[in-house]
C-alpha cells in the first residue's frame, strides 16, 4: 500500500512539475519609476524634465497626505514606467500583462502604443500584449507606461464612503507567457476554469469543472483535458478526461462532472480540509503538456434560514467575525501579501469563523488564507452610500460584480456575494421631492440587476445587500426583498438611542420579514487606545465604553437564533480622510489598531469565542498610568483591572502578592488592583492550569491630593480641561488627568463650564473638529469656558508652566458626516474673544484672543518659568474682556 502511494505521489509530482516549462508567471514589481501629476504620454520621450521617483510595487501615492492637517488628499493622475526584458522565444507564445489591482482607472501603454484600459480600483485586470512587444533586440527591452487616476468620477463606484480612495498600483503586477493553447486568460482576468461541488453530503459529493480553452494558433488542435482530484497528501482520488477539437483562433467550452465521491472529507472552520483539482491540457498526438490549472477544493454545504440562522454541513453555526479594510499604517493600501494573511489569522486566532471582505474585493492572498485556515467569507462590490443614475454607472457596477465573482469563484471559503452597502445613506434630491422617489426606484432597479447577474454567475452561493439601520426606508424601497439575505449595519448605543434598541430592531425585522435571513454586517464603537474613563459615556471614544458596547452586541447575536451572525466593524482601525474626531482621519472602531496591536475588545472576543485556553490581561498596552490618591496616607491607587479568560477561574498577582481568585463570567472578571508608585508587575493565570497565563508591566504615577506632599513629590502633572477622561500621548506616553475643582491645598480650576459642541448631541463634551498643529487632538478638543483661575498649591521652587489653547468656535462648520446619524450640519458663528492671563498677579498674556495667537482650530501652547516663594503656590487668573475665557489644558513641571 505504501509503495502504491509513493508511486502515485511521484506521478502527481511529474504531472505538476511539467507545468513550469510550459507557462511562466513572473512578477515585475521591482524598479519602477513614478511621477505624480499630469503628463501627456506622447511627450514622455521628449520631456526630459520630468522628476521621476524610484519606487517598487505595491505602491500608493497617498501614504502620508491622508494623515496631514489639510482636508483632502491627492486625487488625480499618477504615472508609472518600467523597462521589461522578454525572452525572444516568447514570440511563439501568448503573453499577458496582469494587474492584481490599481485604483481606480488605468491605461496601459507599451512602446508608445496603448494596450488597453480598466475601470475600477478593486478587481484584477489583464491584457494580451504580444503584438506590442519587440523580440528582435532583447537587450533594448520594452517600455511599459501606466497611467492610474483616482479622481472622483460620477460613473465609477464608490462615489462616497467612510474610507479613503487611495491611488496607485497597490497590488502585484505580473507578466504571463503561455502556450498558444491555454485555459482562457481573457475571461475577466479569472482562471478560466470554475469549480463547483454539487450534491455534497456526509456520504458523497461530486466535482464539477466548467471552463474555456483558448487556441491562439492558426491551426486546428486536438487536445485532452485531464483533471485529477488530489487529497491533502497529494494522493489521487480520481481522474477525469475530455477530448476537445479546437478551431484556429477560437475558444471552446468544456464541462467535466465526476461520479459521486464516497465519504468525502468536509471543509469547515474547525477542519479546513482542502483537496486539489489539477487540470492539464495535453496535445492529443504528442501528449505534450500545454497548460495547467490548479485550485483548492473544499467539500461543504451550507444554508441560511430566517428562523434558525446559518448551518454548515448540516450543523447549526453562529457566524461571528469581523469586517476588514485593506490599509495599514504608513503603507496606505499597498500591503505585502503577508500582512493581508496576518489579518485573516488575527480573526482566526480570535476564535472567529467569518470575515466580511468590505467594502470591495481585496488582495487574492485574503481568500487564499481563508481557504487554508478556515474562515467563511462574504465579498462585495463597492457601491457605497449612493448611486449615479447613468447607464455608465450601471454598466460599471455590473461589470465589477461579474469581475468579482469570476476572479474569486474558486474559493470554498466564499459563501456570500454582496453589493450596495448602505446605498440609501446619502440619497440624492430633496427628501419629499418626486425626484427622490424616482431615485429610489432607480436604486431598486439597479439592485435587481445586480442580484440577477449574481445569481446568473453563481447559483451555488447566497446574495446579500447590507443596509444601514433605517428599516422602514429600505423595506419601502424594496431592498429588503431583492437579496437572499439582508445585512444590517447597526449602531444602537453608538450613533443612535441605547443598547436595547438593538434587540428591538432585530425583533422587528423578524416580525415584518419572517422569511428573510439576516446578518448583522456591522456593529462597533470608536475606541481610541489613548483614552480611558472610570465613567464611560456614549461617544466619548474611550476603550471602556467600547467594551460595554461589544459585550452587549455579542450576547444579542449569540442569544437570538434567527440572527445568522455578525461581523464587527472593524477588525482594524482604518483611514477615513474626511473624519476629524479624537484621532483625525481615522475610524477607530477597529478591535485592533492601525498598526495591528490588539485592543481590549479583541481579547474579550478571544475569551468568548476561542476553543484554546485563554488568559489575557486587559489594557496591558496601557503601560503608563497615573491617579490621584484620596489621602496622602494611602500607599497605593486602586484601579479596576479586567482579565479576559475562557477558563472557569482566574488568579491574579501584583508585585508577587496574590489578590486571590475569581470566577469568570461571560469571558472576563474584574479585580480591584492596588498599584504602587513606580513599576508594577501583574500576573494573571488560570487557577486550574497555571501554564495558561499572561503578564503586564505597568508604571504608575501616584499624585497626593496635596502637591506639597513629601511622600509623593511630583515631577510633572498634566490636566485636560473640560474632560472626564484620562489621555495618554502616543509618542511620549505621558498621561493627562481629567479636570477637578480646586480645593485649598490641592490643585484645580475655579469657575466656568465644560465646553460642549453645538448641534451635535452625540458628543458628551468637547468637539470632534480636527485641531491643526498637534498629534494630541483630544487635549485641544475639550476646554473649560469662562474659567476664572487655575491653582496649584505647590511648595516653593522653580517650575515650568505650559498653557494649552485652541479656538473651537471658528465659524468653519463642515458638512455633517453621513455616518454620524445624529449630527446636524448647521452654520456656526465665528467666536471673538479677548482676555488676559496673569500668573501670580503678573501679566503673562495681554489681550490674548482671536486677533493674535488664538487662530481657529489651531493648537497653541505657551510656556513660561516661575519661581515660587513664600508658600504662595501658583495661581493662574483669566480676566475676561470680550467673549468667554477658555483653557484647554495645563501642565506643570517641577525644575527644582
Amino acid at each position: 500500500m505504501m509503495q502504491r502511494k509513493f508511486l502515485l505521489f511521484l506521478s502527481v509530482l511529474c504531472f505538476l512539475t511539467g507545468f513550469s516549462q510550459e507557462k511562466i508567471k513572473q512578477s515585475i514589481n521591482s524598479n519602477w519609476q513614478f511621477y505624480k501629476g499630469k503628463i501627456n504620454h506622447t511627450d514622455l520621450e521628449t520631456n526630459k524634465n520630468i522628476a521621476w521617483e524610484e519606487i517598487n510595487l505595491p505602491h500608493s501615492w497617498n501614504k502620508f497626505d491622508v494623515m496631514d492637517d489639510q482636508w483632502g488628499y491627492y486625487r488625480g493622475e499618477g504615472w508609472y514606467k518600467k523597462t521589461i526584458y522578454v525572452n525572444p522565444n516568447w514570440k511563439n507564445k501568448s503573453v499577458y500583462l496582469y494587474f492584481e489591482g490599481a485604483n481606480q482607472t488605468t491605461e496601459v501603454f507599451i512602446n508608445g502604443k496603448k494596450v488597453g484600459s480598466h475601470i475600477g480600483g478593486y478587481t484584477a485586470f489583464s491584457f494580451p500584449v504580444k503584438e506590442f512587444l519587440q523580440f528582435e533586440n532583447p537587450e533594448k527591452g520594452n517600455e511599459i507606461v501606466v497611467k492610474v487616476d483616482n479622481s472622483y468620477n460620477e460613473d465609477i463606484p464608490p462615489l462616497d464612503a467612510d474610507f479613503t480612495f487611495y491611488g496607485g498600483i497597490y497590488r502585484d503586477v505580473y507578466l504571463i507567457a503561455s502556450n498558444e493553447v491555454h485555459f482562457d486568460m481573457t475571461n475577466r482576468s479569472s482562471q478560466g476554469v470554475f469549480i463547483t461541488t454539487p450534491d455534497v453530503s456526509l456520504t458523497s459529493s461530486k466535482l464539477k469543472l466548467k471552463g474555456i480553452v483558448e487556441n491562439n494558433s492558426k491551426s486546428e488542435k486536438e487536445v485532452i483535458i485531464s483533471t485529477k482530484l488530489l487529497d491533502k497528501n497529494n494522493i489521487e482520488v480520481f481522474t477525469l478526461s475530455s477530448n476537445l477539437k479546437l478551431k484556429p483562433n477560437s475558444k471552446t467550452d468544456f464541462l467535466q462532472l465526476s461520479k459521486p465521491i464516497q465519504n468525502p472529507k468536509l471543509w469547515s472552520p474547525e477542519d479546513p480540509y482542502l483537496y486539489k483539482a489539477v487540470s492539464v491540457i495535453l496535445d492529443k498526438k504528442t501528449k505534450k503538456q500545454l497548460d495547467l490549472f490548479a485550485a483548492p477544493v473544499g467539500f461543504r454545504w451550507f444554508s441560511f434560514t430566517a428562523d434558525k440562522g446559518f448551518s454548515l454541513n448540516g450543523k447549526p453555526m453562529k457566524l461571528i467575525g469581523a469586517n476588514r479594510h485593506q490599509d495599514y499604517k504608513d503603507l496606505a493600501n499597498a500591503l505585502p501579501d503577508v500582512l493581508a494573511e496576518k489579518d485573516m489569522k488575527l480573526i482566526k486566532d480570535m476564535g472567529g469563523n467569518f470575515v466580511r471582505v468590505a467594502h470591495y474585493p481585496q488582495d487574492p492572498a485574503v481568500l487564499e488564507a481563508c481557504d487554508r485556515i478556515g474562515l467563511l467569507a462574504m465579498v462585495e462590490t463597492p457601491e457605497v452610500n449612493r448611486i449615479t443614475e447613468t447607464k455608465a454607472f450601471e454598466e460599471n457596477s455590473i461589470e465589477m460584480q461579474r469581475e468579482m465573482i469570476r476572479q474569486n469563484f474558486n474559493h470554498p471559503s466564499v459563501i456570500v456575494w454582496a453589493y450596495m452597502n448602505e446605498v440609501l445613506l446619502r440619497p440624492r434630491y430633496d427628501e419629499k421631492s418626486a425626484e427622490r422617489q424616482t431615485y429610489y426606484k432607480n436604486v431598486a432597479a439597479l439592485a435587481q440587476k445586480l442580484e440577477n447577474v449574481t445569481r446568473e454567475e453563481d447559483a451555488s452561493r447566497y446574495t446579500m445587500l447590507p443596509n444601514h439601520g433605517a428599516f422602514d426606508l429600505y423595506n419601502s424601497v424594496g431592498l429588503t426583498k431583492i437579496p437572499m439575505i439582508v445585512g444590517w449595519n447597526l449602531y444602537h448605543g453608538w450613533y443612535n438611542d441605547t443598547f436595547s434598541g438593538l434587540e428591538t430592531f432585530l425583533e422587528n425585522h423578524h416580525k415584518v420579514l419572517p422569511d428573510k435571513p439576516m446578518v448583522i454586517t456591522e456593529f462597533g464603537a470608536d475606541a481610541d487606545r489613548r483614552m480611558r474613563s472610570d465613567n464611560p459615556k456614549k461617544f466619548d471614544k474611550t476603550m471602556d465604553y467600547a467594551m460595554l458596547y461589544h459585550k452587549h452586541y455579542l450576547n444579542a447575536i449569540e442569544n437570538l437564533d434567527y440572527v445568522a451572525g455578525g461581523t464587527i466593524w472593524n477588525l482594524v482601525e482604518f483611514n477615513s480622510e474626511g473624519r476629524a474626531e479624537s484621532w483625525p482621519h481615522m475610524n477607530n472602531k477597529g478591535i485592533v489598531s492601525w498598526d495591528r496591536i490588539p485592543k481590549d475588545a479583541y481579547y474579550f472576543y478571544q475569551a468568548r469565542l476561542s476553543k484554546k485556553p485563554i488568559v489575557s490581561i486587559g489594557s496591558k498596552n496601557w503601560t503608563n498610568r497615573s491617579g490621584v490618591l484620596s489621602s496622602e496616607n494611602e500607599s497605593a491607587f486602586y484601579q479596576d483591572l479586567e482579565v479576559f479568560s475562557n477558563e472557569n477561574e482566574v488568579t491574579l498577582k501584583i508585585n508577587g502578592q496574590s489578590l486571590g481568585s475569581q470566577k469568570t463570567k461571560e469571558g472576563s472578571t474584574i479585580f480591584k488592583v492596588p498599584f504602587k508608585n513606580g513599576n508594577n508587575i501583574v500576573e494573571a493565570f488560570s487557577t486550574s492550569n497555571e501554564s495558561v497565563k499572561d503578564f503586564a508591566s505597568i508604571h504608575f504615577t501616584l499624585y497626593a491630593p496635596n502637591l506639597n506632599s513629601e511622600k509623593y513629590p511630583f515631577d510633572n502633572i498634566r490636566i485636560s480641561l473640560g474632560d472626564q477622561r484620562q489621555f495618554t500621548e502616543e509618542l511620549t506616553q505621558q498621561n493627562w488627568l481629567p479636570e477637578q475643582v480646586y480645593a485649598k491645598g490641592s490643585w484645580g480650576y475655579v469657575g466656568g463650564q465644560a465646553y460642549k459642541m453645538r448641534g451635535n448631541p452625540q458628543i458628551p463634551y468637547g468637539t470632534n473638529k480636527l485641531i491643526k498643529g498637534t498629534e494630541n487632538d483630544p487635549i485641544y478638543q475639550t476646554q473649560r469656558e469662562g474659567i476664572e483661575a487655575f491653582n496649584f498649591d505647590v511648595p516653593d521652587g522653580k517650575y515650568e508652566l505650559t498653557l494649552y489653547f485652541a479656538e473651537l468656535v471658528s465659524g468653519n462648520t463642515r458638512e455633517a458626516l453621513a455616518y454620524n446619524l445624529a449630527e446636524k450640519g448647521q452654520k456656526e458663528e465665528k467666536a471673538f474673544r479677548v482676555f488676559d492671563v496673569l500668573i501670580n498677579g503678573q501679566l503673562f498674556l495681554e489681550n490674548f484672543g482671536n486677533n493674535n495667537y488664538l487662530e481657529p482650530e489651531k493648537a497653541v501652547d505657551l510656556k513660561t518659568t516661575i519661581f515660587v516663594k513664600d508658600g504662595k503656590g501658583i495661581q493662574v487668573d483669566f480676566k475676561q474682556k470680550t467673549g468667554k475665557t477658555i483653557l484647554n489644558g495645563i501642565e506643570l513641571k517641577r525644575i527644582f
